[in-house]
């Protein structure tokens, strides 16, 4: 995966001044946009726009100390205005555009290589699952993405819950894993970029279709589910454990990610504080 990676950084490179969406750039990589932007994010520490952004107004930097017009270095790397890409530039740099030649002063920002880092090995463990398809039900609200740290307001959804939907939700709960659950989807973004919001539910897997108006119900079709247990302090082991199965796993594997809904239980250990174990359910595909 680290060869496929660094040959689409080269893409992009050479596609800077052309059309990079995510579409155009998923068909080059061969897998969907949702897969490669979650992989390419964990491994940089950017998402894909913001790479492409970085990329782009750093050669149009060096492009203005050579002396180009503002104009046309605006233009060529698909602003469609002038204040538009001198708002960007001064944001990114500090500086405005038309300052560049004049005061002979630039900023950078280097391209991608990957390479991997032996960091001591460390073993994984992970199990895949053939699921028919099912429903999740609970209840949900939007809430901001959060990749380290407890997320109070999934806490605040928590605590909201009813005993009436919590009875409901359990007499509903038949099939694996039969724990109370925390799922997310409907991300505001692909690429994983910590400023957006997503859907949280906490609920029960059922096939149950007759659903109380109490409880949201959303179906998720049948997939294949790479489910990898952990055990350590909560919540940053599952945050790691949910980092590594993206920037370890799944570039190693032969699967890719779906863009659907993925879920995890946790169980708090009653002897230890601030420890547990979890279960963290990724939907997958064979890769062609």
């Amino acid at each position: 995966m680290l060869k496929e990676l660094n040959q689409i950084v080269d893409y992009i490179e050479n596609h800077l001044d052309g059309d990079l969406s995510a579409e155009i750039i998923s068909k080059y990589a061969g897998v969907s946009d949702y897969h490669f932007g979650k992989i390419f994010f964990y491994l940089s520490g950017f998402t894909l726009n913001e790479y492409i952004k970085n990329r782009r107004l750093s050669e149009a930097s060096m492009d203005l100390l050579e002396g180009e017009k503002v104009t046309d270095v605006a233009f060529k790397y698909g602003y469609q205005s002038i204040d538009g890409f001198t708002r960007a530039f001064k944001k990114w740099s500090g500086i405005l555009p038309s300052d560049v030649a004049k005061k002979g002063v630039s900023k950078f920002f280097p391209k991608l290589r990957f390479a991997i880092t032996v960091k001591g090995g460390t073993i994984m463990e992970f199990r895949i699952i053939e699921k028919p398809a099912f429903n999740l039900v609970g209840v949900s609200k939007r809430v901001p993405l959060q990749f380290e740290g407890i997320n109070q307001e999934i806490v605040k959804l928590a605590e909201s819950i009813t005993p009436e939907q919590r009875e409901l939700m359990h007499s509903l709960q038949n099939i694996e894993p039969y724990e109370v659950v925390n799922a997310s989807y409907e991300s505001d973004t692909n690429f994983l970029k910590e400023e957006g919001y997503l859907t949280h539910l906490i609920g029960v897997l059922t096939t149950e279709n007759e659903i109380s108006e109490l409880l949201e119900k959303v179906p998720v079709p049948a997939y294949t589910w790479a489910v990898f247990p952990n055990e350590g302090p909560f919540p940053s082991t599952l945050q790691q454990t949910m980092a590594r199965i993206y920037s370890e796993w799944l570039p190693s594997s032969n699967y890719e990610v779906i863009n659907a809904p993925s879920f995890s239980f946790t169980k708090m250990d009653k002897n230890k504080k601030d420890y547990a174990y979890s279960e963290v359910w990724i939907p997958v595909k064979k890769k062609l």
